[in-house]
């Protein structure tokens, strides 16, 4: 059965992953803002099925040259896409926290392959 969260509580749970990332990776995430949104909405081009929990956009660190006209890196998280694939209230944690190391991950240049060979994808 899919569990039930409000928006407060997910949120908490966003804050609480945030939380356990080492405080020397966490001071070098920097000028990135965090979302949550309902659900990923696939662009033109992608198939119409496409399901996503969570999304980095941005320029990862080990790509930058210090653009002066860089948008602030983004995070979002997609609530109900994470709630359709748990049945427990741990597991959206758990799958929250996994998303939230995931998407970070990414700003520091971690590639999907490598992350999914680590656990984290």
């Amino acid at each position: 059965m899919r569990p039930e969260m409000t928006d407060d509580e997910f949120d908490a749970a966003v804050e609480d992953a945030l939380a356990q990332i080492p405080e020397t990776l966490a001071s070098r995430v920097d000028n990135v803002v965090i979302f949550v949104e309902d659900r990923y909405v696939p662009r033109p081009g992608e198939p119409a099925d496409t399901v996503l929990l969570g999304l980095y956009e941005g320029i990862p660190l080990t790509e930058r040259g210090g653009e002066p006209w860089a948008m602030p890196d983004q995070i979002t998280l997609y609530k109900e896409s994470i709630l359709d694939i748990c049945s427990t209230r741990e597991e959206v944690i758990d799958q929250v926290t996994i998303t939230v190391i995931h998407e970070i991950a990414h700003f520091f240049g971690i590639d999907d392959e490598t992350l999914h060979r680590l656990g984290w994808g």
